[in-house]
Parts: structure tokens; C-alpha cells; sequence
């Protein structure tokens, strides 16, 4: 089989299976466990897989800059925001991760709430200017790939804090890999603003689910639930209710 056949039947099995197992393939093939590390190697290169130990995960298509992030999955995004903005009581005190689906949940927030909102993206900050709630802006090292503040300096001001909510925002959300994002200092902000929260709720727009990215946030058993307009009977969504995670699906 040509390398390119090969790549794309991985591709494949990373679609339906969400994960490869880089022995069992080889051994389905007919092939070495070097020749399968090799095409993982590519595709991981290429942005189209994940390699971990042993094989690899789903790449999250989420992982591109924000400016393109806008016209992924806006639907779903706007779903899912809905559901999300539900869960949040009058009067309440929330951190908004940066991202666009939680540029989709200021859309869909009353502008009459009267709550506090914390977050360290500059355009959620000002995409609240219009509402009546008290807002928060943690500063820091502007991370331009997604627009928020992360640093030494933005951890530090997070942990001056407390919330009712955060509202989380990864790129991949995967019953093994759990929640991971695309950035080592982006995952460390965003442990440090779930740590000062009460709860914590991810952001599961279509694209994200059962796909994964290079680095850990945080592991399943330490969030409330995963907001996702995937139904109930989606195969990803069925192996993360396995793996113990609450799924609150969209209306």
C-alpha cells in the first residue's frame, strides 16, 4: 500500500474510530509499527492528528487563529452559547474564557444583567460595553492566536479572584486526552481561572467533540459538564457520558 493510500485510511479510522492504535493497525496491514509511527508523524506535522502513546487522536480544527476561528461551526456556537448563558443566575459572578463561542454567549446575554463578568480577552471586555453588568479585565501578555491575556502576570491577577461560573473554552474535548488546547500557556491560564471558580462548564461546539490538541487542561472529573448540541446518541457524546461526564445538550 503507497504511503498515500495508507494516510489516508488512517484518516479514515481517525474519523469513524477517533482514535488509532498504531500496533493494531500496523497488524491489520501487514505492516511495521515504524511505517504507521512514520505516516502518524506526518499527519501529526500536517495538523491532521494527534500523536500520543501508542497512536493518535482526531486533530481539533480549532486549533486555527481567531480571525478564521469565526467561521468555524457558527451555528453550533451560537447553540451552544445559548444553553450556556441558561445556566447563569441573576446576580451571579462569571469568567468568560476567550473564544468565539464565548463571543457568541455575550451576544446572548441579557443586557440588563446585572452580575459580574471576569475574563482576560480584550474582546469579550468589549464586546460588554453595551451591558449593565460590572466587568473585570485581567491583563497580561496578550496571546494573539486567541486574544487573551496569559503570563506569569495574568496567573497571578487570577488568583486574586473567585466566581460562581467559568465558562471554558478548549480545542479538543476527548473521552482519553480530556480537554486540551492548542497552546502550553494558554492551558496554564486556563487551569488557573477553573481553579478559582465554583464551576466550571466547557464549551462543546460541534468541532471540538472527540477531537483532541497538543496540550492538557484539565481532566474530565474536574468540571461540572460539557454544554454540546451533539445529541445524545452521537458516538463521541455516548464514550464521554461513559467516561463519567455530564452533557448538557442544547434545546
Amino acid at each position: 500500500m503507497l504511503a498515500a493510500a495508507r494516510k489516508e485510511l488512517l484518516l479514515e479510522r481517525l474519523r469513524t474510530d477517533g482514535r488509532i492504535i498504531a500496533k493494531e493497525i500496523a497488524n491489520e496491514l501487514g505492516l511495521s509499527e515504524d511505517s504507521i509511527r512514520r505516516d502518524l508523524r506526518e499527519l501529526d506535522a500536517q495538523g491532521l492528528a494527534v500523536r500520543v502513546y501508542g497512536g493518535a487522536l482526531p486533530a481539533s480544527p480549532a486549533v486555527v487563529d481567531y480571525a478564521a476561528r469565526a467561521f468555524v461551526a457558527p451555528e453550533s456556537k451560537r447553540r451552544v452559547a445559548a444553553a450556556a448563558v441558561a445556566l447563569i443566575e441573576p446576580g451571579a459572578t462569571v469568567i468568560l474564557d476567550g473564544g468565539t463561542t464565548t463571543l457568541a454567549m455575550v451576544d446572548a446575554l441579557p443586557r440588563t444583567f446585572r452580575g459580574t463578568i471576569i475574563t482576560h480577552s480584550p474582546t469579550i471586555a468589549s464586546a460588554l460595553l453595551g451591558h449593565d453588568a460590572d466587568v473585570l479585565l485581567i491583563g497580561g501578555r496578550l496571546f494573539k492566536h486567541s486574544a487573551v491575556a496569559c503570563g506569569a502576570a495574568a496567573v497571578q491577577a487570577a488568583q486574586q479572584l473567585s466566581a460562581d461560573l467559568f465558562f471554558l473554552g478548549v480545542t479538543g474535548i476527548h473521552p482519553t486526552a480530556g480537554l486540551t488546547t492548542g497552546d502550553a500557556e494558554e492551558a496554564a491560564m486556563k487551569r488557573a481561572l477553573a481553579s478559582r471558580a465554583a464551576d466550571t462548564y466547557v464549551l462543546g461546539s460541534d468541532e471540538k467533540i472527540g477531537t483532541a490538541s497538543r496540550y492538557a487542561v484539565l481532566p474530565l472529573d474536574e468540571i461540572a459538564g460539557v454544554i454540546t448540541d451533539k445529541t445524545a446518541d452521537d458516538p463521541a457524546s455516548r464514550e464521554l457520558a461513559m467516561a463519567g461526564v455530564r452533557l448538557v445538550h442544547t434545546s
